[in-house]
């Protein structure tokens, strides 16, 4: 990776629901002297089976064709057909707009020397050819991610295809200040002089949506530096603002586990269940156990971006650092849920241990993540609230709940080297004692992923063992590959920020 200058602006980024980006054509002497256009050369990507809103998940294969077509004698030196994917982020800088380009994925398409014509000159009207042959792989090369980390972890998932960010029909809850595209671009190069740099004379671009599919990551391991997650929440429960009060309520909740979603990106594979432990210490054994009496909740997305490489989880700690050599940001949307069902085992009530006993006065309300003060461990009191009741209560809540995908687009959790985006679970319970209302609210993880597909899915059949065998070497210049490791950018405009090699 390298850094170098960047215009004013990103890139040419092609609408996505729109026709493939053709760029060719220039200038030409005329009779008068004057420098008139000559007439445009036509240059296509065509991608089988390909509309606006297909989406293409891991294994997804792209064949098809690229038409090049001159209307006038055009010399060249060689066809670039490539697949590419590249994430941009804009933060604001101290006098401009840092605008950062990282090209992660950069397949190349071999095209045997056959295929041009001798010499090497596309003819007026004449039409070449080239097919090509592409499959979404399942990981990068270990070269896409090659800068300061603080744990193996962050690399592995950095080594995962980003899905597509920006750009859906639906609301993906991302902002402009970060997109991750990728396309099938086909380039025509010419050499000026011999050593000089390739120039591009015609190019063409078709997008693509990509959903890669996820497997479930294990269960994040969270603490009290996570700001931005509350697992266990602990408050005191009074008849009124300043009355007698009527015990402790604490609620703890597990990590619930991944909404996967069809390969499509349309449909659910899975609904996750949210689980909430429920503990009341009454002040007295005389007060009845709670009822639970609604719940409500919403599901946040956080989409994490920055000027330079993250080197740790954005979504664990504390993302923004004062002085920070590099910008970062983040944006967050919020969906409602809908009306969801409670079930929940009954109350149960529980003796204290007799070693157990609280102090003379109630503790403040506590706030707080797993294993902190207020919360408990099966059973095992550790509240400071006095109390002459020698009992607690405690039930279990299942909550069932499913992601409106009919109204937002849910892409699946990711972290990228310069972009990442998480997704929160927020409940908030309503809980009557007596007649006294509460109300708790907890803030837990929620990965949403991919489902995998089968070849079938992808229209694709396998062939028997025999057959593969036979066609092993038949079009061995249009089977699915990665022929090099790709030559990945890194571009900004601004030269304050340290690159991968000063990290």
């Amino acid at each position: 990776m390298s850094f170098g200058g960047v215009p004013s602006g990103l890139s040419h980024r092609a609408s996505l629901s729109g026709a493939p980006s053709v760029s060719s054509g220039g200038l030409d002497g005329a009779a008068n002297g004057k420098k008139v256009p000559f007439p445009k050369s036509n240059i296509e990507v065509n991608l089988k089976n390909h509309f606006g809103s297909k989406i293409y998940t891991s294994g997804s294969p792209l064949s098809g064709d690229v038409t090049i077509t001159t209307k006038r004698d055009v010399r060249f030196d060689s066809i670039q057909i490539l697949l590419v994917g590249s994430t941009q982020t804009k933060t604001d800088g101290l006098n401009s707009l840092n605008l950062v380009t990282h090209t992660f994925l950069k397949l190349v398409m071999p095209i045997p020397e056959s295929t041009y014509p001798v010499p090497r000159v596309l003819e007026t009207g004449q039409t070449i050819t080239i097919p090509f042959n592409f499959v979404i792989p399942n990981h990068l090369t270990i070269s896409a991610c090659n800068h300061e980390r603080l744990s193996g972890q962050l690399q592995d998932q950095h080594l995962l295809l980003p899905p597509s960010l920006g750009g859906w029909d639906k609301d993906d809850m991302s902002p402009i200040m970060a997109r991750i595209d990728y396309s099938i671009k086909a380039r025509v190069l010419r050499q000026a002089d011999v050593g000089s740099k390739m120039v591009r004379i015609m190019e063409a671009t078709q997008p693509i949506r990509v959903l890669p599919a996820s497997a479930e990551d294990p269960p994040l391991n969270i603490s009290a530096a996570d700001k931005l997650y509350k697992m266990t929440k602990s408050k005191t429960v009074r008849k009124n603002l300043m009355a007698t009060r009527v015990g402790q309520l604490t609620a703890e909740a597990l990590q619930p586990s991944a909404a996967l979603l069809q390969s499509n990106g349309l449909g659910i594979a899975s609904h996750p269940l949210a689980q909430v432990s429920l503990t009341f210490e009454p002040t007295s054994a005389d007060v009845a156990s709670p009822r639970v009496t609604g719940v409500s909740g919403k599901i946040i997305s956080h989409t994490f971006y920055s000027s330079g490489t993250i080197a740790s989880f954005p979504n664990l700690g504390t993302w923004s650092q004062p002085f920070d050599v590099e910008r970062r940001g983040v944006y967050s949307a919020s969906t409602p849920l809908p009306s969801m069902k409670v079930s929940h085992t009954p109350w149960a009530q529980r003796p204290f241990a007799a070693a157990v006993r609280r102090d003379s006065g109630y503790s403040s309300d506590v706030d707080g993540n797993c294993g902190q003060e207020g919360g408990f461990d099966n059973g095992k009191k550790s509240s400071k609230a006095a109390s002459t009741s020698p009992i607690y209560h405690t039930t279990t809540l299942e909550i069932p709940f499913k992601l409106p995908s009919d109204k937002k687009m849910f892409i699946p959790t990711f972290h990228s080297c310069l972009a990442s985006r998480v997704y929160t679970l927020q409940l908030s319970l309503d809980v009557t004692i007596g007649s006294t209302r509460s109300n708790v609210s907890l803030t837990m993880p929620l990965q949403v992923g991919i489902e995998y597909s089968t070849p079938e899915q992808h229209g694709v059949s396998l062939p028997s063992f025999e057959t593969a065998v036979a066609e092993a070497e038949a079009d061995a210049h249009l089977q699915p590959r990665v022929i090099r490791v790709p030559e990945y950018e890194f571009n900004r405009d601004s030269s304050a920020l340290p690159g991968y090699g000063t990290r």
